[in-house]
């Protein structure tokens, strides 16, 4: 008998984008695995999310931890080779562009397990960016290709992938979102945290923002110059906390830090805000489908669709404030454009795809 498909997940982007893959196949009566590498870990980064996305608990959690690139990339290489040698899975499915995802698909590919790779062609062309490596690396090894976007699709044929390769399947991630839009309530985030309209959520992890004193110190200033204008609420990664704190981020009254947030709660207080702060890949997209005006502080996105078919716009540290202030004055959009295919149904279609290449 074939092996089980084994979903490997790593850190909190993986699990909403997995979840809908994992129901859809188990629903067709697939074997599966699934996989923790350890990557992100703890209540509020790892455990919340199981609870809430109707994920079962991972069958293995191999605890790899935090690390350097290096150090946490070959931890998850050596243990996830171990796994599948015992395993001998079907298939290998990696989601996103963490450590985790490039590691477990680089084990894979030398024991000729064929991958399958959820958010494939994502491109930003900047490669000071340690996930646009993990991208390119982790799509050049897999053998299917899901694209969240046409976009996407263009990047891989231009690649060279071979067409028959790669599908078009709409956003994962998105499914999860539609799923529970019911319990995303931004009026209970709004009243939870005391907060009245208008109000930014910010969320900013990124190494070009955060991890050089100067880069730290003039992302502070703008933090609070959008602060002047608006209460700004800002659930903070783990990374960057301790350098934000010493650039004096704390320092505002109107700056309230939060710790990292489950996912139901998170998205409330984004449904809530009139604009949302962000260098993150995941809430770019989320924004996008909630009409929530997105401004992106770096100089490129892997996910262009969020602004051609969105509400997303790049803006920088400069610009930040007046650009808030611009959307404070326009208020909420009543109506925008969604990308095609990000309709709840992405997992679906993977699910086909997968059971047609098993069998």
């Amino acid at each position: 008998m074939p092996g089980p498909v084994l979903h490997i997940t790593g850190a909190r982007p993986n699990f909403p984008k997995a979840a809908p893959v994992h129901r859809a196949l188990a629903e067709r009566g697939v074997t599966q695995r699934l996989v923790h590498t350890g990557q992100h870990y703890g209540e509020q980064m790892f455990d919340v999310f199981f609870r809430q996305l109707d994920l079962p608990r991972p069958d293995v959690d191999l605890g790899v931890g935090s690390g350097s690139h290096a150090a946490q990339t070959a931890a998850v290489l050596t243990a996830v080779e171990d796994l599948l040698v015992q395993q001998r899975p079907a298939l290998l499915v990696v989601y996103g562009d963490v450590n985790s995802t490039v590691a477990a698909a680089l084990a894979a590919a030398k024991l000729q397990i064929p991958v399958a790779h959820v958010e494939a062609g994502l491109r930003s062309f900047d490669r000071a960016m340690p996930e646009e490596i993990n991208r390119v690396v982790t799509d050049r090894i897999a053998d299917l290709l899901f694209a969240t976007s046409p976009d996407a699709v263009a990047h891989l044929g231009n690649e060279g992938i071979a067409a028959h390769r790669i599908h078009l399947v709409g956003n994962p991630m998105i499914d999860t979102l539609l799923a529970h839009l019911d319990h995303i309530d931004a009026d209970r985030a709004r009243a939870d945290h005391g907060l009245a309209d208008p109000y930014v959520v910010a969320t900013l992890h990124r190494p070009a923002n955060v991890d050089h004193p100067v880069d730290a110190a003039e992302l502070v200033r703008a933090v609070h110059a959008v602060a002047d204008q608006a209460d700004v609420v800002l659930p903070l990664h783990p990374r960057g906390r301790t350098r934000l704190h010493s650039a004096g981020l704390f320092r505002h009254e109107r700056v309230r830090v939060l710790d990292p947030m489950g996912y139901v709660e998170f998205l409330g207080l984004v449904r809530g805000a009139e604009a949302v702060i962000t260098d993150s890949g995941g809430v770019q997209e989320e924004t996008t489908v909630l009409g929530v005006p997105c401004l992106t502080l770096r100089p490129n996105t892997e996910r262009p669709a969020t602004i051609t078919h969105g509400t997303n716009r790049l803006v920088t540290r400069a610009g930040l404030a007046a650009e808030v202030e611009a959307r404070l004055r326009l208020g909420r959009p009543q109506s925008w454009p969604v990308p095609p295919l990000w309709d709840g149904r992405a997992g679906q279609r993977i699910a086909e795809v997968i059971v047609r290449e098993l069998s």
